[in-house]
């Protein structure tokens, strides 16, 4: 029986090299001069720590983020922008966090999703990944054009298509 799966995967290389890019940026731009910003991106936890001068700073930096991310073909959606916060220095501080996987609210939302669309299909949810088995491999394939057209909150990738 054909069969695919549904993951959100993030390329941690690809997310440390738009960040180093973002760096180079940060340091030869004209609005920045003079400003002390820092960033620092944690593998483990995937986290990115922001901390720049003020609020039009860490506009133009998620901005610069966006973008460079789009270049690396990581999509954007992985980003979850925290609420900036002052630091003591003057300056503020803003946590950006990596979504890495399906979490099991999003699980079911796609799975009532795939229901809905009364394909005959099947979507079972694994661990942080969504199976879909079926008959005949056009199912599957519509399944997927369903999910690109649906503005999910998280990027979804399609992976083990098996025949």
């Amino acid at each position: 029986m054909p069969s695919f799966d549904i993951v959100n995967e993030i390329d941690l290389q690809e997310v440390d090299n738009a960040v180093n890019n973002v760096r180079k940026e940060v340091e030869t731009r004209y609005d920045f001069k003079g400003v002390i910003t820092e960033m620092e991106f944690n593998r483990k936890t995937k986290v990115l720590s922001l901390t720049t001068g003020d609020e039009m700073k860490i506009r133009a930096i998620r901005e610069m983020l966006i973008s460079h991310f789009v270049r690396r073909k990581v999509d954007p959606k992985a980003l979850e922008f925290g609420e900036p916060e002052n630091t003591s220095r003057g300056q503020l501080k803003q946590e950006i966090k990596l979504h890495d996987g399906i979490d099991k609210d999003a699980a079911r939302k796609l799975v009532k999703l795939i229901k809905d669309s009364k394909l005959k299909v099947q979507a079972a949810i694994q661990d942080e990944q969504v199976r879909v088995s079926g008959k005949k491999i056009d199912d599957l394939q519509e399944v997927m054009a369903l999910l690109r057209e649906s503005q999910f909150e998280l990027p979804l990738q399609f992976v083990n298509m098996k025949k």
